[in-house]
């Protein structure tokens, strides 16, 4: 299906899944406005990288929307007296989730996406292999939709908008496949939760971990730098 005519609100965070989301999106056709956040994550350095990978996909624009989610706390990723925890994935929600932050965030490109006149809007999220996060569901995603199309004027107005989650049901070794098949460039992306200054990532927290398992079962090289 082409949606040349069609804008829409990405996610962009500068990691590996919200770059093949974009690459997805531009896929599909979609005028895509990429949308990052300063929320006062530990790993700030992804920011550079979303900039990178929404220049080198072709977004028609990038804006970066700044937060304070540090000043309540409450993740090892906004909160410097919680240690990012680097003894694998577990069941539990880790303590690297940040609360309410797909709300808050969707809740932004939703509003962007009204003013642009854009019905759709991309975000990354999978449910495969992901690490507890509970606003990661598709259960989460459909009542936000229902939401965005109760809470709006373009909804109100019968113009539906639609919540795209291209990667909600696939293991991160498809994720790659995918975007490779699209061009990205996967050592621009950051994936790491404490990553180096220079970006380099850590290589023992579970997004390093996710990560690194992805590309071994996709069977390609990794072009993560790791501190060494």
């Amino acid at each position: 299906m082409g949606y040349a005519t069609e804008k829409a609100v990405v996610l962009v965070s500068g990691g590996l899944d919200s770059a093949t989301t974009l690459a997805i999106a531009k896929s599909q056709g979609f005028q895509c406005y990429a949308l990052s956040f300063d929320y006062g994550q530990r790993h700030r350095v992804e920011l550079t990288a979303a900039q990178e990978i929404a220049q080198c996909l072709g977004a028609s624009a990038h804006k970066t929307i700044c937060l304070n989610m540090d000043s309540i706390g409450g993740s090892a990723l906004t909160d410097v007296h919680i240690a990012v925890p680097i003894t694998g994935v577990t069941e539990q929600i880790p303590v690297t989730y940040v609360p309410a932050r797909n709300t808050v965030f969707l809740s932004l490109a939703l509003g962007w996406a009204e003013v642009l006149q854009a019905h759709h809007i991309f975000i990354g999220v999978n449910a495969v292999d992901y690490s507890g996060y509970p606003d990661c569901r598709p259960e989460f995603i459909a009542a936000f939709e229902n939401l965005a199309n109760l809470a709006t004027k373009a909804g109100v107005e019968g113009q539906r908008m639609t919540i795209h989650t291209p990667l909600i049901d696939l293991t991160k070794a498809q994720i790659i496949q995918t975007g490779l098949a699209l061009g990205v460039d996967y050592g621009r992306t950051i994936s790491c939760y404490q990553p180096a200054a220079a970006g380099e990532a850590c290589g023992v927290c579970d997004a390093c971990r996710l990560r690194a398992e992805g590309f071994k079962q996709a069977g390609v090289s990794d072009p993560t730098l790791y501190q060494t």
